[in-house]
C-alpha cells in the first residue's frame, strides 16, 4: 500500500500545472477515492487537496522568484483564471503577495515532497474484528458541526451539553443493538475532509425503535464492519485510536474503508481520566 501512495505522490508532482485528477490518482493506489482520501489524511496529516494546493504555490513561488514570466502567465499555468484569484491563493501559503514577492525577494514558505514509509516500532497490538451487519438505525439528537482536525470540537461539546440528561436517559433504553449504550456518530462528511467542512453530528443509540418526537433517525444499510477497541487515559485514548486505525490497520490489512457513519462508544472510568473506546467504521474488502 504504502509503495502504491508513493505513485500516486509522484503522479501529483508530474501534474501540478494541470488538475490532479483524484480518480487517477485512486487507480494509481489501488485504491477508491475515499480510501485515499482517507489514508492520505491520516498518514499525512492534511487532507489530499491541501498538500496538492500547497506543492502546486509551492513550485509557483520558485516561479514567482525567479522574475522571468509575467505573474498573469505563471497564474494560468497553475490554474487561477485570474492574477486576484491567484494572488488569495499564494498570500495565503506565503503570507505575502506574488508582485511583493517578487520585487522584495521574500522568504516564501515550501511545502516538501511527501513519501511514505514504514517505521515499525514497539507498539501493542492492536483489537479488532470484522463483522457483518444487517441494516440498523440510529436513533438521536443531531447537528450539523464543522470538521475540526485538532483538538476538541467546540460545536460538538456545546450541542451535547445542550441535551437534557433524563431525555438522554430515556433515550439509551431504546439501546438494543451492537453497540450498546450512548453512541457519537459522523455521517456525510465531505469527500475532501478540509478543516471546517460541515458533517452531520448524532449523539444517541443504535436501536430497532422508531424515533420519539423531538429526535432523528439515521437509517444504516447492511454491511461489513470493522471494530476498533482500545483502552486508556482520554482523550488521547480516542486520538490514538483513529490515529493507528489508517496509519498502521488499513496498510497492513486487506480493507479500505467506505462513505458511511463512522459510530463511536465510549464508556468513561467512574473518575472521568480513562475510557474503554470502541469504534465502528464500515469496510469492504480490497478488490472486492
Amino acid at each position: 500500500m504504502l509503495e502504491r501512495l508513493n505513485q500516486a505522490m509522484e503522479h501529483i508532482e508530474g501534474r501540478l500545472d494541470r488538475v490532479v485528477d483524484v480518480a487517477a490518482l485512486a487507480r494509481t493506489a489501488a485504491t477508491s477515492e475515499y480510501h485515499l482520501r482517507r489514508m492520505f489524511s491520516a498518514l499525512a496529516g492534511m487532507p489530499l487537496s491541501e498538500y496538492v494546493r500547497r506543492r502546486r504555490l509551492t513550485v509557483a513561488g520558485a516561479d514567482v522568484l525567479a522574475g522571468r514570466e509575467p505573474l498573469l502567465e505563471i497564474a494560468v499555468r497553475y490554474g487561477y483564471g485570474s492574477a486576484e484569484a491567484f494572488a488569495r491563493a499564494f498570500r495565503a501559503v506565503h503570507g505575502v503577495g506574488p508582485g511583493e514577492a517578487r520585487r522584495t525577494g521574500a522568504a516564501l514558505v515550501s511545502q516538501p515532497r511527501l513519501a511514505f514509509r514504514l517505521t515499525v516500532e514497539g507498539s501493542s497490538s492492536m483489537r479488532y474484528r470484522v463483522v457483518d451487519r444487517p441494516d440498523f438505525g440510529v436513533v438521536g439528537f443531531k447537528a450539523r458541526v464543522p470538521l475540526v482536525h485538532l483538538g476538541p470540537n467546540q460545536a460538538i461539546i456545546d450541542f451535547v451539553r445542550g441535551i437534557d440528561p433524563g431525555v438522554l436517559e430515556n433515550l439509551r433504553d431504546l439501546s438494543d443493538q451492537e453497540p450498546q449504550g450512548v453512541v457519537s456518530v459522523c455521517d456525510d462528511l465531505d469527500p475532501s475532509r478540509a478543516e471546517g467542512t460541515e458533517l452531520d453530528y448524532y449523539h444517541g443509540v443504535v436501536t430497532s425503535a422508531a424515533a420519539p418526537e423531538g429526535t432523528a433517525r439515521l437509517d444504516v444499510p447492511a454491511g461489513t464492519w470493522a471494530v476498533f477497541t482500545a483502552s486508556g487515559p482520554v482523550p488521547e485514548v480516542i486520538q490514538i485510536l483513529w490515529r493507528d486505525v489508517f496509519t498502521e490497520w488499513f496498510p497492513a490489512n486487506p480493507y479500505r474503508s467506505l462513505p458511511g457513519p463512522e459510530i463511536l462508544r465510549i464508556r468513561p472510568s467512574p473518575d472521568g481520566t480513562e475510557a474503554d473506546a470502541e469504534l465502528w467504521l464500515p469496510v469492504e474488502r480490497a478488490g472486492g
